[in-house]
């Protein structure tokens, strides 16, 4: 496996170990819990001495996500260099019909995949449960709430960064990774364990679920692409946001 220079990607190089283990669990086990038959990380010799100390092998980690993409997306034999990151992740987008423009950044892109699936899932949620949510995020006007308005609230908070953003990013990558992998989170910590996280987690595992069967992604690739671009999406949130702190406390 060989890793390419891939600036969307080489702050995992600046990610703890502890928080890059749901990454490397959603790229070496599929969604029952068993071992990918197509990972190759852990047959390398670095994984084999470091792990699971993942920070010292971060561009094997790296390089499988474009190495999967490019098993799905371009005709590149495994083992060789696979694509980057963006293709990887504008692909997974237009698999799942997220509406994106190209040449934003890519956290931009990340963000609008992650509104695509808090969408479904507020269309899918009950007036009490859209009431409660409302609630929930301290919403002062209540007297009529409804999916576009929460909507347009969610993507405010996306929009101003900082920790509301990354609190959403991992209440919605929470839900996607129970429904998905059967596991919440390890970074979801008390920080993010609110009434909003409960509130939300149902409705988010019934869109990633539907948007799963509705897609029929019947290559062996789309599994490992979806879950492992959305688990990037939170770590490239909380980077942003440990570094934004870092930035208050320094200056």
């Amino acid at each position: 496996m060989a890793y390419r220079n891939d600036r969307d990607l080489e702050f995992l190089g600046k990610i703890k170990s502890a928080h890059l283990c749901d990454l490397v669990h959603c790229l070496t086990h599929d969604t029952d819990g068993s071992s990918r038959w197509t990972e190759e990380i852990t047959q390398n010799e670095l994984y084999k001495q470091h792990s699971p100390n993942h920070h010292e092998y971060w561009p094997l980690i790296a390089g499988e996500i474009q190495q999967f993409g490019a098993n799905t997306f371009a005709t590149i034999c495994r083992g060789g260099e696979g694509v980057s990151y963006r293709e990887v992740a504008t692909n997974v987008c237009d698999k799942l019909k997220v509406n994106y423009n190209k040449s934003s950044s890519i956290q931009i892109i990340e963000n609008n995949l992650l509104m695509k699936i808090l969408s479904d899932a507020l269309d899918k949620m009950t007036q009490k449960e859209l009431n409660e949510l409302a609630d929930s995020i301290g919403m002062k006007e209540k007297s009529f709430i409804t999916p576009e308005a929460l909507l347009g609230t969610f993507q405010a908070v996306f929009r101003a960064g900082g920790f509301k953003s990354y609190q959403l990013t991992l209440i919605v990558v929470n839900g996607v990774m129970k429904a998905l992998l059967g596991r919440g989170l390890s970074l979801a910590g008390n920080a993010a364990l609110t009434r909003t996280m409960s509130v939300l987690t149902g409705p988010i595992g019934w869109a990633i679920t539907g948007i799963w069967t509705a897609v029929d992604i019947a290559g062996p690739a789309y599994r490992v692409t979806v879950p492992a671009v959305i688990q990037v999406a939170v770590l490239r949130q909380k980077f942003l946001y440990e570094q934004v702190v870092e930035e208050v406390e320094f200056s």
